[in-house]
């Protein structure tokens, strides 16, 4: 099969190379899928697991890429409520090999069904974006109705996604960014909007919650402007300053089938938007990693166009 290969973990995307690369096959609860189409996140090239096993031997060169949408051709043994021919998406475990390739091995847990109205680009485009903004609102930030939040990053591919959820369910949302970024904040949701280069963060008080997708200082700043008994919520590591009276957590996303369930029935009956930036193919992904032309939101390779 052909797939993108990350071999040197100093050169970031510059040693990425497009190989080919044996088919993998499926271990004992496993399903093996033809990838149509696949997210990539930047910061992947810096996670440990993508250089690293869990034991801390090397693994690369390695097959970047956790998030996708495709076909199941083929079942482990012991896999159950699955079947060859369907469509799926979902989030592979972060210590394997990934889902920039025409073909990936995944455990048959992390996949959720995908409709047959969802096209492959978008499905692609849900599984990290949404468990995080959804585990960062709901599961970690317990958001409920009337209450306020920051959304750093809101014209992101997580910020998006949290600033409707989060206006779905009833909070007042204050996105952030710079100011190329208002207006997609604003079509997104976002009630208010503060531009991070011109405007002071610090204007804004007693908010319930912040979910931060940046860190160093925004995420320092940030935690002053937490009310008494509010969160702020990192998912870029543990926060370096904590609010005086609240809560600051920190999590890595984690796959739910049920909650990529809720977020694709939203995609579908309309409550819900991606937001995806780059679209490439395999050959040229590498490129589309490093793009001439700034664009906010998810970089998906389309594995079969």
């Amino acid at each position: 099969m052909k797939a993108i290969v990350a071999t040197d973990e100093a050169k970031g995307t510059a040693g990425m190379t497009v190989e080919v690369r044996p088919e993998p096959q499926a271990a004992i609860n496993d399903v093996i899928v033809e990838v149509h189409a696949s997210g990539f996140v930047p910061t992947e090239l810096t996670w440990p697991s993508t250089w690293t096993d869990r034991v801390g031997r090397k693994r690369a060169p390695s097959i970047p890429g956790h998030e996708f949408a495709g076909v199941i051709t083929a079942l482990g043994y012991g896999t159950s409520g699955l079947s060859v021919g369907q469509r799926v998406f979902g989030l592979t475990d972060w210590y394997r090999d990934g889902t920039l390739a025409e073909y990936a091995a995944v455990e048959a847990r992390n996949l959720a069904p995908l409709p047959g109205d969802v096209d492959f680009t978008v499905g692609a485009s849900l599984p990290i974006s949404g468990l995080t903004a959804w585990q960062g609102l709901f599961q970690h930030g317990r958001l409920q109705a009337g209450q306020s939040v920051i959304v750093h990053g809101a014209a992101g591919a997580v910020g998006a996604i949290a600033t409707q959820l989060a206006r779905e369910f009833g909070a007042y949302v204050i996105g952030t960014g710079r100011a190329h970024d208002r207006q997609k904040s604003l079509d997104f949701g976002a009630q208010e909007f503060l531009d991070l280069d011109n405007d002071r963060l610090e204007d804004v008080r007693g908010v319930d919650l912040v979910l931060d997708v940046i860190g160093g200082d925004i995420q320092k700043r940030s935690a002053a402007l937490v009310r008494t008994g509010g969160t702020l919520i990192s998912i870029v590591g543990p926060a370096e300053a904590r609010p005086v009276d609240g809560l600051a957590i920190d999590f890595v996303v984690e796959t739910d089938r049920a909650q990529l369930r809720e977020i694709v029935q939203r995609i579908r009956d309309g409550r819900l938007r991606t937001n995806i930036g780059n679209v490439s193919t395999l050959d040229n992904a590498i490129a589309a990693f490093n793009p001439i032309e700034r664009r906010t939101g998810k970089t998906i390779i389309d594995i079969r166009p």
